[in-house]
């Protein structure tokens, strides 16, 4: 699994399917979370994941710019799947996408990840909806942006 995360001040993804395109998920103060999944992903990553991602420093305390975390800010947390992660561009001109699981795994693994946020963070996490063409907006907080591979 390989996400980038994001400390942002506000974040939303639109599905542009209608006109306009709808409205999907906001969230104010808190972290973006793009996931990408691998073949051979499984649960006890997830739930390592979802806790690392919560317990994180990455919020200004009083006394450090990195100092709380988004358990201890109340922030909320938007997830999305990005199967693009895995992108090998080594070769070529077009990237090859053999490294990312299949859809079907793929979308089991990006519910159970949502399902073991939601544990860590009960009623602050929204997601964009999978193997959707997105509009993703943040406007990046800091900027701070991890990539963390499992």
């Amino acid at each position: 699994m390989r996400v980038v995360l994001q400390r942002v001040s506000q974040a939303s993804v639109r599905l542009p399917d209608g006109s306009p395109p709808r409205e999907a998920r906001r969230i104010g103060p808190g972290i973006l979370v793009l996931v990408g999944f691998t073949s051979g992903d499984g649960e006890d990553a997830l739930v390592w994941m979802a806790g690392k991602i919560a317990d994180l420093r990455i919020f200004p305390g009083e006394d450090a710019a990195m100092d709380r975390s988004l358990r201890e800010t109340g922030g909320g947390l938007l997830l999305v799947s990005q199967f693009t992660l895995y992108a090998d561009a080594r070769k070529g001109r077009r990237p090859d996408f053999t490294a990312a699981a299949p859809y079907a795994e793929a979308e089991r693994l990006f519910e159970r990840l949502r399902e073991a946020f939601e544990a860590e963070l009960p009623g602050r996490v929204a997601c964009g909806l999978f193997g959707a063409k997105m509009e993703v907006a943040l406007v990046n907080d800091g900027p701070v942006t991890l990539v963390l591979d499992r």
